[in-house]
């Protein structure tokens, strides 16, 4: 569908709107101090681990000062199953002496303040801003936002978080930014997922520029012999095991046939295409 990104923008978050009933974060907080430290863990970790651990770590250190005067290696074993434990142990209790030594104890609201905390990037500062204090100036960009907007279009070269955020902004009406960020985020997890995305089930796809991409794949070929190679040139009609790589005229490294150059090759035990689309995924 040839669409404007503000368009298409219009029509993925209305579509969005309709089946998440609750945009919004799936970290368990009660107020300020334990939203922090959530979005601190859950950096390249999932909410539902963050939301097993943080009641032990609430429990032992409920504030603050309390956390501030903890020694890292003890806030690392009850953090043990989150990733990079050690790395974040020591960033929560920076980022609470911090807080009580240079903001009286009370966390900062504004993004570049909480961006001045130690284990709080740009992404961390925009959640925490957006979520405690309603910044209007947060479009927080994560590992699902940057692939979602990427693969539906509502951002075209877009290889950064900073650029995805500044694209999004571009057609997102500002009052929306904060839904917006909980819609894509959601979307991604549970749709739009990296490794498998669940294209039959998305209400997206009419609007999707990577489904469009997926449909336009050649058809598997019937018949194929895997006894004759792992890989069939539909080109040359020949089977072979050991192939070559190429890059299309997308820019997307593809497998080839290893006599012709070609990709218009197959996998000889399913008879699916090895052509790929452009993906967007951060690992």
């Amino acid at each position: 569908m040839n669409l404007g990104r503000k368009k298409r923008a219009r029509i993925v978050l209305d579509a969005l709107s309709r089946v998440i009933s609750r945009p919004e974060t799936e970290l368990h907080f009660s107020d300020e101090y334990e939203l922090i430290v959530a979005v601190i863990l859950s950096a390249q970790c999932t909410d539902a681990r963050v939301n097993l651990v943080t009641p032990e770590l609430f429990k032992v250190w409920s504030t603050f000062k309390s956390l501030s005067t903890a020694a890292p290696e003890d806030v690392a074993k009850v953090v043990a199953s989150i990733s990079y434990p050690n790395n974040k142990a020591k960033h929560l209790v920076g980022m609470a002496a911090k807080v009580m030594s240079d903001y009286h104890g009370k966390l900062p609201e504004d993004q570049i303040s909480l961006m001045k905390l130690p284990g709080v990037g740009r992404k961390t500062a925009q959640v925490v801003s957006s979520v405690a204090f309603g910044d209007q100036n947060a479009l927080p960009v994560d590992t699902h936002v940057y692939r979602v907007a990427n693969r539906i279009g509502l951002v075209q070269q877009a290889n950064t978080p900073l650029k995805v955020e500044m694209g999004l902004k571009r057609v997102i009406p500002q009052a929306e930014w904060g839904r917006a960020h909980h819609l894509l985020i959601l979307h991604g997890r549970y749709t739009c997922t990296a490794r498998n995305p669940d294209c039959d089930a998305c209400v997206l796809r009419n609007v999707c520029k990577y489904y469009e991409a997926l449909q336009r794949l050649p058809d598997p070929i019937d018949g194929l012999n895997p006894a004759k190679g792992k890989y069939y040139c539909a080109t040359r009609q020949l089977y072979f095991d050991d192939p070559i790589s190429r890059t299309d005229r997308a820019g997307i490294s593809q497998i080839a046939c290893p006599k012709c150059d070609s990709m218009n090759v197959y996998i000889s035990k399913t008879g699916l295409t090895t052509k790929t689309v452009q993906d967007f995924r951060i690992e």
